[in-house]
């Protein structure tokens, strides 16, 4: 089963002042960072978001179908372009990895390991839960999910965790991503400008 990623870049950013994905950290773009990282451990990547967006961006640009719908707007548009663009030649499912642009602390070992318990699982959607919740902009979904999840949100549902329990899924707890995630931030993700900086702090550190 193959796998293709998606960032999703859709949001207002509303309460960041600006467009955070382009903020930078470490010498690149919040977008430039989290599309690298899933090229990385997908087959091929593209950016999700608004029309007109991020036209200099290293990736093909999906336009989200329904802007301003939320992330659930956009992880269907992520599906329906593994199907249109990626499932059509061979006439088989795919596995599309959706993941947000403003989660500074993923890594790619998680991703990978994501990915490949998503490619040997049968369920629709493969998500993370950490003590805040399933992680619904960090998950590995099958092309097959998009029939339920568009008759969800044609029913007036914009909450994507609220579609994914429409849907076939396997959890994985901390047992499972723990050990990817060393200082407690692996899902944690960036909205305000506080939190702008608290990640610029970590990074730099980090880097020594």
């Amino acid at each position: 089963m193959r796998v293709f990623g998606f960032v999703q870049a859709g949001g207002g950013s509303t309460r960041f002042g600006a467009d955070k994905a382009l903020v930078e950290l470490g010498g690149k773009t919040l977008l430039a960072r989290t599309v690298e990282l899933v090229a990385s451990v997908c087959e091929e990547t593209r950016i999700v978001a608004a029309a007109g967006k991020y036209g200099d961006a290293r990736v093909p640009i999906v336009v989200d179908r329904w802007p301003g719908q939320g992330p659930l707007g956009g992880i269907l548009t992520a599906l329906d372009c593994s199907i249109e663009k990626f499932c059509v030649a061979d006439g088989e499912g795919a596995c599309a990895l959706i993941v947000s642009c403003d989660m500074p602390f993923l890594t790619r070992e998680w991703l990978a390991y994501l990915c490949e318990r998503a490619v040997k699982s049968t369920a629709c959607v493969v998500v993370p839960e950490s003590e805040n919740g399933l992680e619904p902009l960090c998950a590995c979904w099958r092309t097959e999910a998009v029939g339920a999840t568009q008759v969800a949100f044609d029913g007036g549902v914009r909450k994507v965790t609220e579609a994914m329990k429409r849907l076939s899924m396997e959890v994985l707890d901390e047992s499972a991503w723990k050990r990817f995630d060393s200082d407690g931030r692996l899902f944690w993700n960036m909205n305000t400008l506080a939190d702008y900086e608290e990640a610029r702090r970590v990074i730099e550190e980090r880097a020594g």
